[in-house]
């Protein structure tokens, strides 16, 4: 198993991803959650845009990326994982978990530290909220995402299959939990018990800043509830809440790849970095975390 995913890697993560893109395309359309406020052809090209050139950047400086560094690993022993004896299933989901948790570890240290932010701005400065989202991050932050990805797996030692796995969950669940989509709650309510949900994520898009810097999970929902970052509706509510960031509003720049790409480098006049928050926002009845 392990050698057929390793020499099929690439077809089984770009199968995935265009399978799972196809889907919640389809259902955006069948069943969308918010009316969009800018013409989906527009922020598409913009979003993909910049997803191609994060791909070919990642290839040319990471040719082997994370794989890669699992498969180096794991023939040099490297990595906790690989001085314990554990049964190969339990390695698989150990590693799983701890990668997961380090993601979501990252994305909490990109709003804390003001520079980060900076860079994950793009992100949030998309001023809809669907599929591509999911995948709309600033070539540096994308870098710098490889190399705490790299890290982490040169310190763990995970199994190569492990490290597969986790990437197309990652990958899919990105796109599903950035979706306009429309899900029954009582289902809702149910999945985000394991996994963030669209609505569930959706309000880390927020614009207001005490709701941007809560459910940071991008897979498992679990590190959002043991470290207290969990929030379960906005405000508004999920049709009336207002996303995207204040400051960042002329579509020539959240719209268009060329004014992406110089959003680092404008005046952040917000403060949804969290080191900038005073944490004296006011809340209103019923928004005490279950």
């Amino acid at each position: 198993m392990s050698d057929f995913i390793l020499d099929h890697e690439l077809s089984i993560r770009l199968t995935a991803f265009f399978s799972v893109f196809a889907i919640m395309a389809l259902w955006e359309v069948a069943s969308p959650c918010r009316k969009l406020r800018v013409p989906r052809s527009r922020r598409w090209l913009a979003n993909i845009g910049i997803v191609i050139l994060n791909t070919l950047l990642l290839r040319l400086l990471f040719p082997a990326a994370a794989v890669g560094m699992a498969l180096f690993t794991t023939q040099a022993q490297w990595g906790a994982l690989n001085v314990i004896a554990l049964p190969p299933w339990l390695t698989i989901i150990i590693a799983i978990l701890i990668l997961d948790m380090v993601i979501y570890l990252q994305h909490v240290m990109v709003h804390a530290v003001p520079m980060l932010w900076r860079l994950h701005r793009v992100h949030h400065a998309d001023p809809d909220y669907d599929l591509t989202t999911g995948a709309r991050f600033h070539p540096i932050e994308i870098i710098l995402s490889m190399l705490i990805k790299i890290a982490t797996i040169a310190a763990l030692g995970p199994p190569v299959v492990a490290v597969v796995i986790f990437e197309v969950l990652l990958n899919g669940m990105a796109m599903f939990n950035h979706a306009n989509i429309r899900l029954p709650t009582r289902i809702d309510r149910v999945l985000r018990w394991l996994v963030v949900t669209p609505d569930m994520h959706r309000v880390h898009h927020s614009v207001e800043p005490d709701e941007t810097n809560s459910n940071f999970g991008f897979n498992l929902s679990l590190w959002d509830r043991l470290m207290g970052t969990y929030r379960q509706q906005p405000r508004l509510g999920q049709q009336a809440m207002d996303i995207g960031i204040v400051s960042l509003r002329d579509p020539r720049i959240t719209t268009r790849l060329t004014g992406m790409l110089m959003i680092p480098f404008l005046q952040d006049k917000d403060v949804y970095s969290i080191n900038k928050r005073s944490w004296k926002i006011d809340r209103e009845p019923g928004d005490a975390q279950p």
